[in-house]
């Protein structure tokens, strides 16, 4: 399609010329102008008359919207009506003035150019702060203080690394993380106790590429390599406990009991003679959904059992399955509290501590949480009671640390973040008032100088069995046995049919 030309003709006048320019001027101004809308299309330039000049030629008229008119001439061509156009002198400059003008202009320009200059270097850019998410659990009221204010001065001493730190029951911690992956925002830093389905998902780094060499060289070995996966360190050690059986001092001597039961023989007597005081009952059993697989693993192991045994599920074993059996005999014979599936542990402790209770299988933090709250309280400490005849165990539990990928992940601001956690005085002052065992060797030792039960207990830890962990199908077989303690206790099904849903659930799961 052609294209108009802008050039003027070259019949046309100056002053043609000049009204040609004029409305091509006006046409543009009108078509930047509000009003162009409104009204121009609307109302279309009324052409103005031709007026006939004396001569007979036709005189130019402006038009409404600014454009010029020609007249037509009797033979038909247009011509414009000359007007003669006054010449104004040109005004000659001198040079003299023309350069005193031009220094007035340039001269503040350069003064202004060097004043920038000399005011220094641009302002450096605002380096962006590393984001770490740390989403911890809490074990008790001295959680959530403790890593409030170690995270504090942690960013104190790092300005350029903010910690975003939440604290979570453990009753609702999985929901909270798994919410969180859903959205794919999961947490930089997690304490949890089941991981394993999380690298096989590939969802979490290897601490290979975040912990420095000198905290690779603290931890206790035999912990670390349990968090190890196809040569990938998915998780490192955080905090860990032994379990054993405590015992209120003052309800076994009323009851003539002399020393803590070894045997499930041992345990169901001790069990009757505190019942037939008539002051508390007898065993704590705790099968709720976050201890089911806990008090398993005690009659399991107890009895000659496990989990696994060279790569296979075991769950539904003889000895396992005797194991769950004498659990429920005990709970049929009336020598367990009351609400095995209902009150947790850390409730029946309580429940100890106030003297309606005789003994329990529980953590070495028993002894800094339950005299804490009960400072009367003379308790004691047992292993855990074995089936006649099978040698005496010691279970082991130990919680992680694993480090989910993110888009926002910043291995160097990691790796100084868990330096500062296992800091000697940080990480000792939090074992401490936490009362659990330290995964470090400087802290262990720290803490066993003068301590023989610290000195025992890390002996304990060294030997202990441990949940199978490292299994991708761990985490679902928790879920699965969350409400098995209620069938099994209230006869909706037997021990062995139990374990041989769990069983068959757990091979399907692995695949094997």
């Amino acid at each position: 399609m052609p294209t108009k030309s802008n050039q003027t003709p070259a019949h046309q006048s100056p002053v043609e010329q000049a009204h040609v320019h004029q409305s091509i001027t006006d046409q543009t101004s009108a078509y930047r102008s509000p009003a162009y809308h409104s009204s121009a299309r609307q109302r279309p330039a009324r052409q103005a008359p031709v007026r006939q000049t004396p001569s007979g030629q036709s005189q130019a008229h402006q038009t409404p919207s600014g454009q010029s008119q020609a007249h037509q001439t009797p033979s038909g061509q247009s011509q414009a009506h000359q007007t003669p156009v006054r010449q104004s002198p040109v005004r000659q400059w001198p040079a003299r003035r023309i350069g005193f003008a031009l220094a007035l202009i340039v001269v503040p320009m350069l003064l202004s150019s060097c004043m920038k200059s000399d005011a220094g270097p641009s302002a450096a850019p605002k380096e962006e702060k590393a984001l770490i998410r740390f989403l911890a659990s809490e074990y008790s009221t001295e959680t959530k203080p403790l890593l409030e204010k170690l995270v504090k001065d942690f960013e104190l001493k790092n300005p350029l690394i903010e910690v975003e730190l939440q604290v979570a029951n453990w009753d609702i911690l999985d929901g909270i993380y798994t919410n969180m992956i859903s959205k794919n925002q999961p947490p930089d830093l997690l304490n949890t106790n089941v991981y394993a389905h999380f690298a096989q998902d590939g969802l979490l780094n290897d601490f290979r590429d975040i912990i420095s060499p000198e905290l690779t060289q603290k931890f206790y070995p035999n912990l670390l390599e349990m968090d190890r996966m196809d040569d990938t360190q998915y998780a490192i050690p955080y905090v860990a406990t032994v379990r054993q059986l405590y015992y209120n001092k003052a309800l076994f001597r009323k009851a003539g009991i002399s020393s803590p039961p070894r045997t499930w023989s041992e345990l169901k007597d001790a069990a009757k003679k505190i019942k037939e005081t008539g002051e508390a009952d007898g065993f704590g059993v705790d099968l709720t959904d976050n201890e089911t697989h806990a008090y398993l693993s005690y009659v399991f192991y107890g009895s000659g059992g496990s989990w696994t045994k060279d790569g296979a599920w075991t769950i539904n074993s003889p000895s396992n399955v005797e194991g769950l059996t004498f659990l429920k005999d005990l709970f049929d014979q009336g020598l367990t509290d009351p609400e095995p599936t209902v009150t947790t542990r850390d409730e029946k402790q309580r429940i100890l501590g106030n003297g309606e209770l005789g003994m329990m299988i529980s953590g070495n933090y028993f002894s800094t949480v339950v005299p804490k709250e009960f400072p009367e309280l003379e308790w004691g400490v047992g292993p855990i009671p074995v089936k006649d005849g099978t040698p005496p165990i010691t279970f082991g539990v130990h919680d992680v640390l694993v480090s989910f990928k993110t888009d926002h992940t910043n291995k160097e601001a990691l790796s100084k973040f868990l330096d500062f956690l296992y800091d000697d005085s940080n990480y000792e002052e939090m074992v401490k008032r936490e009362g659990f065992l330290p995964v470090t060797t400087i802290v262990g030792s720290q803490l066993s100088r003068g301590d023989d039960k610290m000195t025992s207990n890390l002996d304990a830890l060294s030997k202990a069995k441990f949940y199978p962990v490292q299994e991708p199908a761990w985490q679902g077989i928790l879920d699965y046995a969350r409400k098995m303690g209620d069938a099994v206790l209230y006869e909706q099904t037997t021990p062995q049919a139990a374990l041989d849903q769990l069983q068959h659930f757990a091979e399907t799961k692995s695949g094997r």
